[in-house]
């Protein structure tokens, strides 16, 4: 319904070509800020619930207080690989999260997996690519965010978080909570709602311009000559060519196919694919909000160095 509405608007109202550069970044602006504006507000609303009505100060201490071998890294980057969100999709639910208190570390390995595996890329990449080639891809997108999540987490993130969602982290008690047989106060949660899509919709509305704009006017085959002439450093080529870009994983792995088809190698034609889905320019600017200029870099410098690892470990498993 979005994307019919969202071409309607483009080539019935506007009057676009189809098919032109101008009319597809025009298309896709419209649909990704609309699903992602009612994302927020969905997960924000349900968040809200979550925050009166549940004991989110049990589960934040447990997880603050038991390490549990790192299994709730595991945990999160499992529940990012069930979501079938792009990045950008995904930082709805990861302000959502870290509005209940849940440590940041847990967020961001949910953060980190969800834009990299989703079923409808998996499906494809089978398809495309065969089992062998899918497992191993599945399980490097679930091992970055366990590990990229946990690396971020010795770093202490939730002192760089930004003033905005320090101030928005929940501070109540289970004592505070509304008992779950009361009925719960709607207008005080869709009002909260509200107001969390108004405090980021700038954000939202200029990171999804920024990958319009390169959605409509980078050739999907830009970067193949680079990639395929870059010999031994064709993986963290491949990463710094796809961070500029912006697609979910489902959309690029056509491109993936192409490039592999053109001589670039698995592991740097991977690289480049996770670099797009989970690093990219439109990400960091809705991240901003939530970031600090420190906590970026730390993020896309740890996740950028994961990526290039799994990649060359791919070209020599491949």
């Amino acid at each position: 319904m979005l994307q019919k509405t969202a071409d309607w608007l483009t080539y019935e109202l506007m009057l676009f070509a189809p098919g032109s550069a101008s009319g597809s970044a025009v298309s896709f602006f419209l649909y990704d800020s609309a699903k992602v504006l009612l994302l927020l507000l969905g997960i924000s609303w349900l968040m809200g619930l979550l925050n009166a009505y549940l004991p989110v100060g049990h589960i934040r201490a447990f997880l603050a207080e038991h390490r549990l071998g790192g299994m709730q890294y595991l945990l999160a980057a499992a529940f990012g690989a069930l979501t079938p969100f792009c990045s950008c999709s995904s930082i709805p639910l990861f302000i959502g999260l870290v509005r209940g208190g849940i440590p940041v570390g847990v967020t961001l390995a949910f953060l980190i997996t969800s834009p990299l595996v989703n079923e409808i890329a998996v499906a494809m990449f089978i398809g495309s690519f065969g089992g062998y080639i899918t497992g191993l891809y599945v399980i490097s997108g679930i091992l970055l965010g366990t590990l990229g999540g946990a690396l971020m987490a010795r770093l202490h993130p939730e002192t760089m978080l930004t003033e905005w969602a320090r101030n928005s982290l929940s501070t109540k008690t289970p004592a505070d909570r509304t008992p779950l047989s009361r009925p719960p106060d709607w207008r005080a949660v869709t009002a909260e709602a509200l107001s969390i899509v108004r405090s980021v919709a700038a954000y939202i509305v200029i990171g999804i311009a920024v990958g319009a704009l390169i959605h409509g006017y980078v050739p999907a085959d830009f970067f193949s000559g680079i990639l395929c002439g870059a010999e031994q450093w064709s993986v963290p080529a491949g990463v710094l060519c796809g961070i500029p870009l912006y697609a979910n994983a489902a959309g690029i792995v056509p491109i993936l196919e192409v490039l592999v088809d053109k001589g670039v190698p698995m592991g740097t034609a991977l690289s480049f694919m996770m670099a797009v889905v989970g690093l990219s320019l439109p990400e960091a600017i809705l991240l901003s909000k939530v970031m600090t200029r420190r906590l970026l870099v730390l993020y896309f410098g740890i996740v950028g160095g994961l990526i290039i690892l799994s990649g060359y470990l791919f070209n020599l498993l491949t």
